[in-house]
């Protein structure tokens, strides 16, 4: 395609896209179980309200910008309080998960140089962890060793010991983690690293805006935030279960000291003056910055917990479902709405290709073969027509695709 010659008017630009768009996946209908976190037509429009007003902004600069600052450092302060940090913690927001990895990697990194000496880092992570540590140790040159799992999906501490050296310079678990749903011993994976001085990093990616509710309903959660001693850093999405617009994650640190000696970059060395960052990206829209803060001062509390209640009915009714087909399993005890199911009695991408062709995306795994689900608010509206599709498709499954398909969340 080239650039055309002349220009298009915005209505017949307006109709090309919705033809194209009506190929992607029905997220509205709540057909899709990752990707997006749709909430209501409440959180709509205060996204998009947010989004219009904040459309031009550039977050690179706060001193152009006062209130785009203000709205990042108060969802970062909200966003520590749910994570129990203490008044020494600071933080920053970034574009998501992978840049909130990549920003808690090199902290660890430069602090493990500057005060260890480290020449040759690694990290130590579950097998389970994000592919966004890998991405890190590719992107900023730390080797990576992978953590097995235990019979529950969970990393084991006995082998994540026998991993650490003294070149490492983070250890991370997950809470929980995307594959399995399930929480990673925290607390052990934790005091290992501290008790050589090594940074920890909690991936609360996923839970950082469901688990503090799902406490406070009274569910049980295993310790995982900064209430728990030798947690460095913890990123949290407000873009998954905080239900603001891609891209709004943040990062907090318990020592506000690592944020500013380790995270931040600063340049003086060119004609423009001094440069500074806080993320990889330079330049950064202020929209989501401005949507995220105004979804969690609209949701509040009581909005959050009202969403957390309906995220755990939906998925309680979707567990049941599931496991009353047989021979489908739950795999291990998931935490919160992300799960994974199957059993070696099917073909797990057959199953996922029949209920492909009734107009459902689940996402596949492997390691072991299983179909994956993160549940969103708008789930508890088509609970029984997925389970009943889900039914047909395992006793009458289509023809598998062949290799799964690339899955992002």
């Amino acid at each position: 395609m080239q650039l055309p010659a002349c220009g298009t008017p915005l209505e017949a630009l307006l109709a090309r896209m919705r033809e194209r768009k009506a190929a992607d996946a029905d997220w509205r209908g709540g057909r899709t179980f990752s990707l997006v976190y749709p909430a209501g037509e409440d959180v709509e429009a205060v996204l998009h309200a947010a989004h219009e007003l904040y459309l031009h902004e550039n977050a690179l600069n706060p001193r152009r910008f006062p209130s785009v600052r203000t709205m990042e450092e108060e969802v970062v302060a909200m966003t520590a309080g749910l994570l129990h940090a203490g008044e020494g913690a600071a933080g920053a927001m970034t574009s998501g998960g992978t840049e909130s990895i990549l920003m808690a990697v090199k902290t660890a990194r430069d602090r493990a140089r500057a005060e260890r000496g480290v020449e040759k880092p690694r990290m130590v992570v579950p097998w389970s962890a994000h592919p966004a540590f890998a991405k890190a140790a590719h992107y900023l040159g730390l080797e990576l060793a992978q953590v097995p799992l235990d019979a529950a999906y969970r990393a084991r501490v006995d082998a994540a010991a026998e991993l650490v050296d003294e070149d490492t310079v983070l250890v991370v678990g997950s809470a929980p983690c995307y594959p399995f749903g399930v929480v990673d011993p925290i607390p052990e994976l934790a005091a290992l690293a501290a008790g050589r001085g090594i940074s920890f990093h909690t991936d609360a990616c996923l839970g950082g805006f469901m688990l503090p509710f799902l406490e406070r309903l009274g569910e049980p959660v295993p310790a995982w935030d900064f209430r728990v001693p030798g947690v460095s850093t913890i990123s949290a999405d407000v873009h998954k279960y905080g239900y603001a617009t891609k891209g709004a994650s943040v990062i907090v640190h318990r020592e506000g000291r690592h944020l500013r000696d380790h995270q931040l970059f600063l340049w003086d060395r060119w004609p423009g003056g001094l440069y500074g960052s806080f993320a990889m990206a330079g330049a950064r829209a202020a929209s989501p910055i401005a949507a995220a803060w105004a979804v969690m001062q609209h949701l509040g509390e009581e909005g959050y917990l009202r969403l957390a209640r309906s995220v755990r009915d939906t998925t309680r009714r979707l567990r049941e479902g599931i496991s009353a087909i047989p021979p489908l399993a739950v795999l291990s005890d998931p935490v919160m709405g992300v799960l994974a199911f199957g059993s070696d009695a099917i073909d797990a991408a057959a199953v996922c290709a029949a209920m492909d062709a009734r107009g459902w995306h689940l996402d596949r795994q492997q390691g072991p073969d299983a179909l994956h689900l993160m549940v969103s608010p708008i789930h508890a509206r088509v609970v029984e027509r997925f389970l009943a599709d889900l039914r047909e498709s395992v006793a009458r499954p289509g023809e598998s695709s062949g290799a799964a398909p690339a899955r992002y969340s």
